[in-house]
């Protein structure tokens, strides 16, 4: 099963703000057409990055994914391309076991970075990452004995 879901409320109160309506009204992602591979995350609420400035943008979304699976995120082509703006780590995996991890929920955000020379505006409804589904294969001698302890950065920690 793969699903985007909402953080729950009290998460989003303690990454974003206690405002409900804005909680009920923001979208999860989806695909544009058809053919697209990629689910656009939409912006919550406006933001501006100015030229070298970094902002961590949070989505207010959780995945659900199989095992086997991966969630790339990625900014919008068009980001890059037009305005110069990129993640700070380039590609964000999400493991599987992300999801609804005791730290955040599984709550995802994009670092972004401006390596423009005008500021990068985004008003609240824009598409602006996207994310990818993707399976992924294990060595034949595979031996992993640890587990997720935590949110970002918690696979190379020790519960």
């Amino acid at each position: 099963m793969r699903k985007f879901e909402k953080i729950s409320f009290s998460q989003f109160s303690r990454d974003i703000c206690n405002d409900k309506s804005l909680y009920d009204e923001y979208s999860l992602p989806r695909r544009a057409t058809l053919k697209s591979a990629g689910y656009d995350f939409y912006a919550i609420s406006d933001f501006v990055i100015h030229p070298g400035e970094v902002l961590r943008v949070p989505t207010g979304v959780k995945a659900c994914m199989n095992d086997d699976e991966a969630l790339m995120l990625y900014v919008r082509s068009s980001m890059g391309f037009k305005y110069n703006v990129r993640l700070t780590n380039q590609v964000g995996v999400i493991d599987s076991d992300y999801y609804n991890n005791p730290d955040n929920e599984g709550h995802m955000w994009l670092s972004l970075q401006n390596h423009g020379d005008k500021d990068f505006v985004c008003k609240k409804g824009c598409a602006f990452g996207q994310g990818v589904f993707t399976k992924f294969l294990v060595t034949d001698d595979d031996d992993v004995s640890g587990s997720r302890v935590s949110g970002i950065g918690s696979t190379t920690k020790e519960g």
